[in-house]
């Protein structure tokens, strides 16, 4: 595809927020390149992909900041806020402190982000032994707080897919989010899947 082509693509914009060493950077590497790198380091700041995809007969790509967990660099994520139309929450299955300091990323996300914006839960870690979160906490918290949740594992490549594309099949869903039409984009809203809990496989949404 030309650089011409894909910059006249729908951008939909992604951000991904948790403590420190959740493993955001690692489940958007396995999502943009489809690798695995364990001795990734630190976010400093923000780092971005872009990673095109198609849903239907529309393709669009999606702009994902990942942003940094480490407290020094907080003050720098609240610009990145701007205009995000998905937020995904990661927390690490094997840290207890990372799933308890959710409530503060909570609070971020009211203040800087659109009311409807959609937010996916993921505990990631899946692959690791001495869990000290099981899936049925990360699924209430997610019901609680009216997210969509997924466990995962980006070493394994479980459930990375799944989180992302059922936060850009959420926000299709969800008009109030993309102004697709203003780009001359047509999209058929009656080929969206109406039921995406059908089955739960993996994933489930619980809003």
């Amino acid at each position: 595809m030309s650089r011409e082509n894909a910059a006249s693509l729908p951008t939909l914009k992604l951000l991904l927020v948790g403590d420190s060493a959740v493993g955001k950077s690692s489940l958007l590497l396995r999502f943009t390149e489809d690798h695995f790198d364990p001795y990734l380091h630190p976010t400093i700041g923000v780092d971005f992909k872009v990673k095109k995809m198609a849903v239907d007969d529309l393709s669009l790509q999606l702009a994902i900041w990942d942003t940094a967990g480490q407290e020094r660099f907080r003050t720098l994520t609240p610009s990145y806020y701007r205009g995000a139309q998905g937020v995904i929450l990661v927390y690490d299955v094997t840290r207890r402190e990372t799933f308890v300091g959710l409530d503060s990323w909570l609070q971020e996300l009211e203040m800087y982000t659109k009311k409807d914006v959609v937010k996916m839960l993921v505990g990631n870690k899946i692959d690791e032994p001495d869990r000290e979160v099981d899936r049925r906490e990360g699924l209430q918290f997610a019901r609680k707080h009216s997210m969509l949740f997924v466990e995962a594992s980006a070493k394994m490549k479980e459930g990375v897919e799944n989180a992302f594309e059922e936060v850009v099949m959420r926000i299709l869903q969800t008009p109030e989010l993309w102004n697709f039409r203003k780009q001359g984009v047509t999209l058929d809203e009656d080929r969206l899947p109406k039921d995406i809990d059908a089955g739960c496989s993996g994933y489930c949404s619980v809003v």
